[in-house]
């Protein structure tokens, strides 16, 4: 049998020759290389200049559980850490969990959109909608970035052409919401520049706002705070305040029928002050018995009224605002440093793989005419 040859290592020589050898191509190519790396430079000083400014502006909320309610404990922050939210108030309607679906929602843009805010360039305030739609420039890199990497979606759409809005029938009550083209465009927007983020495990809230302006994004994170202890106080207090308006109705009814009761049984009593005869004493029997029963009633009512009230109260949630809103000192982007590094070593890598991929093309044509 003949003995089977194991292929030869490389020798520490060879890893040693290649090794040079990598070094003496990436030499050779040095020229290459400093072009890449400063048309990267470049570029990302010219990125850096191009791109938009943009402030960060927060707020931290946490809200008060009401009385009967409670929290899991420790367990509940573990959960949230594995992923499981169990850190929920017991017997509450709504739980933070829900609240960024509300900043989320339809309504809470569509109100958010038609904030006035004061922006540099104008003497008064204009919506944000407004601002996004009619006034706002578009921007260099933005432009370019359209025109270049979208300019597949650009000419898709442009074969497409507009989309056809739909008519809902006029002076019906009872419709969804239907959105023009450009609160869709602002809504999408909105979802960008707004963002909540909630912490389970210390439940607190942290709302963020991301605008071109440092006021502008202060002032649209305080209205989106407001906005959302607005949503989440009418819907935790629906029920009850339904109850309340309903008890205040009855109230304000039953209270005019006991002062009509009232009135007529003054006068009666005034009248009859000086006759004994048996018909005056049964008329005045039948006025006192209506007037006990509408006292009654009211009385009755007066006691619910305040209940309603009372309650009303409890089930309206506290918000405390631990980080209230403020206007931003500096700019969260661009960061100009990051970027200019970011394009430089992009353009070194460029440089490198120009420099290899020539050497690797060249072997392969080599090869390719031996073959022939």
């Amino acid at each position: 049998m003949s003995e089977q040859k194991t292929p030869a290592k490389p020798s520490p020589a060879d890893d040693e020759i290649d090794l040079l050898e990598l070094v003496k191509t990436l030499w050779n190519g040095r020229k290459t290389v400093m072009i890449a790396v400063i048309s990267g430079a470049m570029l990302g000083v010219l990125v850096a200049i191009l791109s938009p400014k943009e402030y960060t502006a927060t707020t931290v909320i946490v809200p008060q559980l009401a009385e009967g309610q409670s929290k899991l404990g420790s367990l509940g922050g573990l959960a949230a850490l594995a992923g499981i939210s169990i850190d929920v108030p017991v017997g509450a309607d709504m739980t933070p969990m829900a609240y960024p679906q509300i900043v989320n929602s339809t309504p809470f843009q569509l109100e958010l959109m038609n904030t006035p805010i004061y922006f540099e360039e104008f003497s008064k305030p204009i919506t944000f909608f407004d601002y996004y739609i009619q006034y706002k420039k578009t921007s260099v890199l933005s432009t370019i970035s359209k025109y270049t990497i979208g300019l597949p979606g650009v000419i898709i759409q442009a074969i497409r052409g507009k989309s056809k809005e739909l008519s809902l029938p006029a002076g019906e009550t009872n419709l969804p919401l239907q959105l023009t083209k450009d609160q869709i465009t602002v809504q999408k927007l909105i979802k960008e520049v707004v963002s909540l983020e909630l912490n389970a495990k210390d439940g607190y809230l942290t709302i963020t706002c991301k605008m071109p302006e440092a006021l502008a994004a202060a002032q649209l994170v305080k209205k989106s705070q407001e906005l959302l202890q607005r949503f989440v106080i009418e819907f935790k207090i629906a029920k009850v305040k339904a109850n309340l308006d309903f008890i205040q109705g009855r109230y304000n009814d039953v209270k005019t029928e006991f002062e009509k009761e009232q009135l007529s049984l003054a006068l009666l009593t005034d009248r009859n002050k000086n006759f004994t005869s048996g018909l005056p004493q049964i008329e005045f029997s039948r006025v006192q018995t209506r007037y006990t029963i509408a006292y009654g009633v009211f009385q009755e009512l007066a006691k619910q009224l305040e209940q309603a009230k009372i309650q009303v109260k409890k089930e309206t949630p506290v918000f405390t605002i631990v980080q209230p809103a403020t206007v931003p000192s500096e700019k969260s982007k661009p960061k100009k440093p990051m970027i200019v590094f970011i394009w430089l070593f992009l353009g070194g890598i460029v440089g490198v793989g120009w420099v290899f991929g020539k050497v690797f093309m060249k072997d392969i044509k080599l090869k390719w005419n031996e073959t022939k």
